[in-house]
């Protein structure tokens, strides 16, 4: 009897959750603020990275920002340092209109720092060594934003052992060493954000891009374990996101195309519509964000239709070879760059 009443609860609360669900399509849930947390972002010397630090001190988020490129890591602190600079100055002057009307002082942001940090994720010493000097440096870390990404761009036969391995270990292990680095404190604390930018081909695959699909299904599995783990622990104050974009249109992937007559239905995302989107999910909370919403619909068509039916479908809107040209490309660039150096 108290299975069966069991039961009729947890069938409400599944009832209840989809009701919830609907709301926050209907209404647009508060933002919470992330002002004074530290936010520390992986790969933020370039594409989806670089947006997020901007959009992240655009709400004052002291950054933390990583990349192995120290070059474009610093270009991207510029840009964070100039947003500081017009919050600042945006403060004073709204704190010296209050004075002259007789209004309480408003103190200007002074806290606004951003740090840098050379690391390759794909080195776990090297993510433990420089996550030991962000904490002495900055602080205990609020928002961790796993976002560095690689791609080999080779057929399986034809891709390198080594570039295999790179691709899985900054694509999927680095997760591991960089929670592992950051979330004792936030479990002490029962505060926290872990933010996962894996794929759509974290969700579904396709032809020619093997290890980068298998790094980002390892991405997937490991963020929606890990969201498992705290709820099991009832740290209801730790939240995770899982953000799997559609192909974005950084560079990493150029060349790749669906079918013509399917391309202009489905173009591939402008960056910063694929980050404001990924933030809106972050400060509401939300558990996953699929972007654009038709990447949910074919996910659930995957999983309840016959593979045969997948592939009709891949055929159909050329999706099962779009890989091909980029694969083609990189061959080529590579090809260009042995002959230029005479190898």
């Amino acid at each position: 009897m108290n299975i069966l009443l069991e039961f009729f609860v947890v069938t409400f609360k599944v009832l209840w959750a989809f009701v919830l669900a609907a709301a926050k399509w209907l209404v647009r849930p508060k933002e919470k603020s992330v002002a004074g947390q530290v936010c520390l972002i992986t790969g933020a010397g370039s594409g989806l990275g670089r947006l997020f630090a901007l959009e992240f001190a655009r709400r004052r988020a002291p950054l933390v920002l990583w990349d192995i490129n120290t070059q474009s890591n610093e270009e991207t602190a510029g840009m964070v340092r100039h947003i500081y600079r017009e919050i600042s100055e945006e403060a004073a002057a709204a704190a010296r209109q209050a004075t002259g009307d007789g209004e309480e002082e408003v103190l200007p942001h002074c806290n606004l720092q951003v740090y840098t940090y050379t690391c390759d994720v794909s080195k776990r010493e090297n993510v433990y060594l420089t996550a030991e000097r962000v904490r002495q440096e900055v602080g205990e870390v609020s928002v961790l934003v796993n976002n560095a990404g690689v791609v080999s761009g080779h057929h399986l036969l034809e891709c390198p052992d080594e570039l295999i391995e790179r691709t899985m270990m900054v694509n999927c292990h680095a997760h591991f060493w960089t929670t592992k680095a950051f979330l004792p404190k936030m479990l002490e604390m029962n505060h926290g954000h872990i933010v996962t930018v894996a794929s759509s081909l974290g969700l579904f695959s396709t032809a020619g891009v093997e290890d980068y699909c298998a790094s980002k299904f390892g991405a997937v599995g490991f963020h929606e374990s890990l969201s498992h783990e705290l709820k099991a622990a009832d740290k209801d104050g730790i939240k995770t996101t899982l953000v799997c974009p559609y192909l974005v249109d950084t560079g990493m992937f150029r060349g790749c195309r669906i079918r013509k007559e399917i391309e202009p239905f489905l173009p591939p995302l402008k960056p910063d519509y694929c980050v404001k989107q990924a933030m809106r999910a972050i400060l509401t909370d939300q558990p996953m964000i699929c972007t654009p919403r038709l990447m949910y619909m074919v996910t659930f068509m995957k999983s309840i239709l016959p593979f045969e039916a997948v592939v009709c479908m891949y055929r159909f809107l050329g999706a099962d070879k779009c890989m091909y040209p980029f694969i083609a490309q990189r061959k080529q660039a590579t090809n260009n760059n042995e002959a230029k150096n005479g190898i």
